[in-house]
């Protein structure tokens, strides 16, 4: 696709009442990241620019996606007139003459940039507009893809639909892709004379086919367009997630003794041929190389770990822990800010915060580091092979 621009508009504008929030529905997190950040990576990934249309905390919003798309537009759309609306916020940098455009919303955070690519692929091989859909045994409640001689000529809304039409099983996803020359006049002919009074983007659908232009749909999974709007939602994207994630993990040489008690953060790393034990999770900022075990009931976060060190069961490692070769944090054992050297160990129900524990040390149960004055921390530093016997405090 290299060869064909394209702009991604992030749709990210929602009131999001449903979530009883404060936060912008758009900057819950999943697996730690706004679901937002998911969407602008997976379209950034497809290839192309992208554009982000926000309304409600729209500050807020365009801090969250900055450091992970530099340079990214945000539009705002002050008044909440319907989906074609709040692409038409965008109007600048779709005028821009690029060849694809891509439509998706801040609230599908499981969408993957394989099936942005798909539907790009579509418009590449003629097609002037392309829905993205998805097949369910319970389509009620869904909005129907009505399908003749292959092309898509409406989406119908489930209230609308005959019989007949009630018992087609391919649903509108909402994600959609226009080719760039008609994008402009397909989303100016869209009308709001409707029970809301707002302007919907399934009416593109209709206005193409009618001048005759190429419609057609394109199969993606469910949870490419599974749409947040409450809690319970929330959740269920969140296991989705995780359990991509302990699949990528797995196939690429982790080994999960019990997966689905492991939870990862969007940017945990691990190396092949770690061993993780059950009930552990990753927070933020976790690095292992391959070869380390991580014993059952463990949390990390911040934390780097070395190529056959071990850590708990039942430890902590915080931001700034740093595990080299071979060291070993045991059972109910907090690490914090802290260099734990080579083939060091610090076993048993013990606290290291800001320190730098020299290589091959021993360092007994109940041990802690006390090197805060009321005022500074100041930094603990215990050399190579030395022993320090229980219940010590430094």
């Amino acid at each position: 696709m290299t060869d064909r621009s394209c702009l991604c508009v992030v749709l990210a504008a929602g009131e999001g009442t449903r979530m009883k929030s404060a936060l912008p529905k758009v900057l819950h997190p999943i697996a730690g990241l706004p679901m937002v950040v998911h969407v602008v990576r997976a379209a950034l990934a497809a290839g192309g620019d992208v554009a982000l249309v926000a309304g409600n905390g729209a500050e807020k919003v365009k801090a969250a996606v900055a450091p992970h798309a530099p340079g990214i537009e945000v539009f705002v759309q002050e008044q909440r007139l319907g989906t074609a609306h709040a692409v038409l916020q965008a109007r600048e940098a779709i005028g821009r003459g690029y060849d694809d455009l891509l439509v998706v919303f801040g609230d599908t955070p499981l969408v993957q940039a394989d099936a942005l690519a798909a539907a790009r692929r579509r418009l590449a091989e003629g097609a002037h507009v392309v829905v993205m859909g998805f097949r369910t045994d319970a389509p009620a409640g869904y909005g129907r893809l009505i399908e003749r001689e292959g092309r898509l000529v409406a989406i119908r809304e489930d209230r609308d639909c005959s019989d007949e039409e009630k018992r087609i099983t391919f649903c509108n996803g909402g994600l959609m892709a226009i080719s760039g020359a008609h994008a402009l006049e397909l989303m100016n002919a869209v009308r709001n004379d409707n029970a809301k009074g707002e302007f919907y983007m399934t009416d593109v659908v209709a206005i193409a086919h009618e001048a005759g232009l190429t419609v057609v749909a394109t199969e993606a999974s469910y949870d490419n367009v599974l749409g947040i709007n409450n809690r319970a939602e929330l959740a269920e994207a969140e296991a989705i997630w995780q359990q991509r994630r302990r699949r990528e993990m797995m196939l690429s040489g982790v080994t999960l003794l019990d997966p689905g008690s492991v939870h990862f953060s969007h940017d945990t790393e691990i190396g092949p041929d770690t061993v993780v034990e059950p009930h552990v999770v990753f927070g933020p900022g976790v690095k292992i190389a391959g070869g380390a075990v991580i014993h059952a009931f463990s949390h990390l976060e911040g934390a780097t770990v070395a190529k056959g060190a071990a850590v708990g069961p039942f430890a902590r490692l915080r931001p700034g822990a740093d595990l080299a070769e071979d060291a070993k944090v045991g059972n109910f054992c907090e690490v914090k800010q802290a260099r734990i050297d080579t083939g060091a160990k610090v076993n048993h129900l013990t606290y290291i915060g800001d320190a730098v524990i020299g290589a091959k040390a021993n360092i007994g149960a109940g041990t802690i580091t006390c090197n805060y004055d009321g005022f500074s921390k100041h930094v603990t530093e215990i050399g190579a092979g030395a022993f320090i016997g229980s219940n010590s405090a430094l």
